[in-house]
């Protein structure tokens, strides 16, 4: 807001940097910065309308896993459709003081995995940060991976 105090210490997050540049980052690149972070957003339709959840991830064999609970939109979507849902997956690391970061989307359906081996290595290495009972595990396999560095200057 224009004209608004300083947050607590005294600097505006950004306040005194340049605009910077987006620079795309390629395929591998990207899901090298997805699989670095913990956790991302989960964009899906829900009531024919866009719905987003955050959500903690891992990327295993260029998959992206997330664990659901039952009453969960996402979850029911899921396994209603034969060849998944089209969901988008976002994940970012950008610091609001020097404006540097990155962003990454992944594009995809997402479908419940069902295969008793696959459901008990994913909940052995994914737990849920939530105090709910994730019963369910989604993956999303990355049909569509875009992603963009902030820098200083235009070749990254």
């Amino acid at each position: 807001m224009p004209g608004a105090a300083p947050p607590a210490g005294g600097v505006r997050p950004g306040g005194d940097v340049p605009p910077r540049h987006l620079v795309p980052l390629e395929r591998a690149e990207a899901l090298r910065l997805l699989a670095g972070v913990p956790f991302g957003r989960i964009v899906f339709t829900s009531r024919a309308l866009p719905a987003v959840r955050p959500v903690n991830h891992l990327l295993l064999d260029d998959t992206v896993v997330i664990r659901t609970h039952d009453g969960a939109a996402l979850t029911a979507a899921a396994a209603g459709a034969e060849e998944g849902v089209v969901v988008a997956y976002e994940a970012d690391a950008i610091d609001p003081v020097t404006r540097l970061g990155w962003s990454v989307v992944v594009t995809g359906y997402a479908r419940p995995v069902t295969d008793p081996e696959q459901l008990a290595r994913y909940r052995e290495v994914l737990r849920p940060w939530v105090a709910a009972s994730m019963d369910h595990t989604v993956a999303i396999r990355p049909d569509l991976v875009t992603g963009f560095r902030l820098a200083t200057e235009a070749g990254g």
